[in-house]
């Protein structure tokens, strides 16, 4: 068992809010600091739809039930429901009472113009695990009082039956809710026990009170819109948001088991017929479909190579150019890769870009590339990079991170008034002539489809490649 935590926040160091507080800070929002109701069903919709992203991924999870109720917290369940289908969910939503106040008609517009399907709690199976994978708790906000009336009352009991017996079954709907699990006493937690145990809650502009009675496996916080004023009026303790995330998960995530983590990959195919007889042709269509997606460093590969006894050592590497020649990436000629690739002159390069649930592997002979190249390359490079090149005796040891740094600032001085840089003759680049590529498309029920090109004669730039089918 292995505990994983990202960006998470201690929930005892957070501020949770009372429901007068809550609606204190609302009014507040929606008065003097500007905001209007829809911008903030947007920004709390789409912290909702951030993170369930987060732990529910698409391939697995793509099913998902929203139940909206009447109020604000059922506009943040359509407008999440917006960005889920954007996303690459498919949201079904069920929103029994509907409002004729013109921001939920146009969100139910939006919708509907989605094709994504309303239905109602008829049109619901009788086992909810057989439809949906999540169903999102929008029903009741921090304002509701009372008890449930028809037909909530009756999806309520629903969701326990299936949140109760769902808890030791992935099979069975994960709930999670906004900002208040249904059923709830916004302050005093599910205190006639009939309310929702959400596996998910994400809270919203600050945690209520409720919160702290929380024991499913996520809690976030969403919202990235508390204004400083609001801080300091009501001393809010709150979390700080990672880089662009929208959410921020309060507390650790429970113990998983790590042998169970498993995604189910649906969708692209890898078919002989499809295939292109050039792999390096292969090859570029997949790497530019990468870079187009947005793929965060889509040229970062594992580079394997073993020593002259063939013990094997990988790092990650970035490929710096490729063509019909082979794989090309720069280096330290003193570092550790280099000298296994002088006394063993093979090695093995592992592309995986996850937005697509594609893998290439590469095996074949590696041998530098010619100085010229190499020193082309060198200085293409930012000046920073060329002097960090020369700075640094790469895998050697060394007594600190200031031998680098001053190192570094006396170069910066040297060159500082823009003389060429010279590439230092231990460093430059290797190719690696590729002799076998293999082409692995995840598949669902993990049969996934694997292409191995083998190379079968050499006749300068006219190869020739067999292509074999492996199994899974």
């Amino acid at each position: 068992m292995t505990e994983i935590s990202k960006h998470s926040k201690e929930p005892d160091s957070i501020s949770y809010l009372s429901q007068a507080d809550a609606a204190a800070i609302d009014e507040l929002l929606m008065g003097p600091l500007g905001f209007s109701v829809d911008q903030l069903m947007e920004l709390a919709g789409l912290s909702v739809a951030s993170a369930i992203a987060e732990v529910y991924g698409v391939n697995e999870h793509p099913r998902i039930l929203v139940i909206c109720g009447p109020g604000n917290n059922g506009g943040d369940g359509l407008v999440a429901a917006r960005h889920l289908h954007h996303f690459g969910y498919k949201p079904s939503i069920v929103y029994p009472k509907r409002t004729d106040k013109p921001l939920y008609h146009g969100l139910v517009t939006q919708l509907e113009s989605l094709s994504v399907p309303f239905l109602s709690e008829a049109d619901l199976p009788h086992h909810l695990k057989d439809d949906f994978d999540i169903v999102v708790d929008a029903m009741f906000g921090f304002s509701f009082k009372g008890k449930p009336r028809p037909p909530f009352d009756t999806l309520l009991q629903r969701l326990q039956v299936s949140n109760d017996s769902g808890a030791e079954d992935a099979g069975v709907p994960f709930v999670v809710s906004i900002d208040i699990p249904s059923g709830w006493h916004v302050e005093e937690g599910d205190t006639e026990e009939t309310g929702l145990m959400p596996d998910m809650l994400v809270s919203l502009t600050a945690p209520k009170k409720c919160a702290k009675h929380f024991r499913g496996a996520h809690h976030f916080l969403g919202g990235r819109f508390v204004p400083p004023a609001v801080v300091e009026k009501y001393g809010l303790q709150l979390p700080a948001y990672t880089g662009s995330s929208m959410c921020v998960r309060i507390g650790k995530q429970t113990s998983i088991d790590v042998a169970a983590l498993r995604e189910n990959y649906v969708g692209a195919v890898l078919l002989e017929e499809q295939a292109i007889l050039d792999p390096i042709k292969q090859f570029q269509v997949w790497f530019e479909d990468a870079v187009s997606a947005g793929v965060h460093e889509p040229n970062a590969m594992t580079l394997a190579t073993a020593d002259a006894e063939g013990n094997p050592s990988a790092r990650m590497v970035l490929l710096k150019g490729y063509d019909e020649r082979g794989f090309v990436w720069y280096t330290n000629y003193g570092s550790r890769k280099a000298g296994e690739l002088s006394d063993n002159p093979r090695a093995a390069l592992v592309f995986f870009w996850d937005k697509f649930n594609r893998s290439v592997r590469i095996e074949g002979p590696v041998e530098k590339v010619p100085e010229e190249e190499s020193d082309n390359y060198f200085h293409s490079r930012p000046r920073g990079s060329q002097i960090g090149a020369m700075v640094s005796s790469q895998s050697s040891v060394i007594e600190g991170r200031h031998v680098l740094d001053q190192c570094y600032k006396d170069l910066v001085d040297k060159y500082a008034d823009g003389a060429v840089i010279p590439k230092p003759d231990y460093w430059g680049g290797y190719r690696l002539h590729p002799v076998r590529i293999e082409f692995w498309q995840g598949r669902e029920s993990r049969l996934h489809d694997r292409l191995r090109y083998t190379l079968t004669s050499r006749g300068g730039e006219n190869k020739t490649w067999s292509i074999e089918r492996l199994a899974p």
